[in-house]
């Protein structure tokens, strides 16, 4: 009998594999509709639904490995991190869904999250006031208008499989809807900048480099605090804190 694998969980969702199975455990009924909805609707290579029983929805392996992992170096090509760019592209140019996703937050209420997560972070000491300053004016640049486009939400590097060059499967799309297209680039390269340009190739269109790097800043300003409170270490090298510090 396969055993049974913890791919990750936490208070507010748990996602368990058996075999080439997928079991996503999650309290909150309205992200399972929106990967149900994002999974039907996307233009790219996704795992299929098997079943669904609330609260849990039963989806299948993909093939191929994930494109990397945060905190550790990609063994992927360049050409593989280039077609993955391409795939987002489609992506991007697909359909808009119904409703606004994580990466479709209105500018006045991310900007008040934003300084909200930056006095918490110096106040109680999680980190440096001089580091969170800066990044803070980094990430204003991210703070603009922009156009709605098919986002995932959260295109972590691990969400995105691939065998040899080719993307076979874009998972995890919980946080799917309208939102901004230079969010998904630097949430897929956040921490391999080194690999950022590989990216904007296969992507195909002129991408503002600044806009992605002050993502960078406000994503990891605004992950450290639910990162910490659900058991993971933004401090690890390579990963969130080390993000921040790299804009100094």
């Amino acid at each position: 009998m396969d055993e049974v694998e913890v791919v990750v969980a936490h208070s507010e969702r748990a996602t368990l594999r058996v075999g080439d199975v997928f079991l996503k455990v999650d309290r909150d009924q309205a992200r399972i509709d929106v990967e149900v909805e994002a999974l039907a609707l996307a233009p790219v290579p996704t795992p299929e639904v098997l079943w669904r029983k609330p609260p849990v929805l039963a989806i299948a392996a993909v093939p191929g490995t994930a494109l990397g992992r945060l905190g550790e170096p990609s063994t992927a090509s360049p050409a593989a991190w280039a077609t993955t760019g391409a795939a987002i592209r489609k992506l991007h140019d697909g359909p808009l869904p119904t409703r606004p996703g994580r990466a479709g937050r209105g500018l006045d209420e991310l900007a008040a999250e934003l300084d909200g997560e930056c006095e918490w972070l110096v106040a109680n000491g999680v980190l440096p006031a001089d580091l969170v300053t800066r990044n803070r004016q980094v990430a204003e640049a991210a703070l603009r208008p922009w156009t709605p486009v098919f986002t995932h939400g959260d295109l972590q590097i691990t969400h995105v499989f691939v065998d040899g060059d080719e993307v076979t499967g874009i998972i995890d799309w919980s946080e799917a809807g309208q939102g901004d297209a230079l969010f998904d680039l630097a949430t897929l390269t956040l921490g391999h900048e080194e690999h950022l340009g590989d990216v904007v190739a296969g992507y195909g269109t002129d991408v503002d480099l600044d806009v992605v790097r002050a993502w960078w800043s406000l994503r990891s300003l605004l992950a450290v605090r639910w990162l910490v409170e659900h058991g993971f270490d933004p401090f690890a090298r390579g990963c969130e804190v080390d993000v921040l510090r790299s804009r100094l």
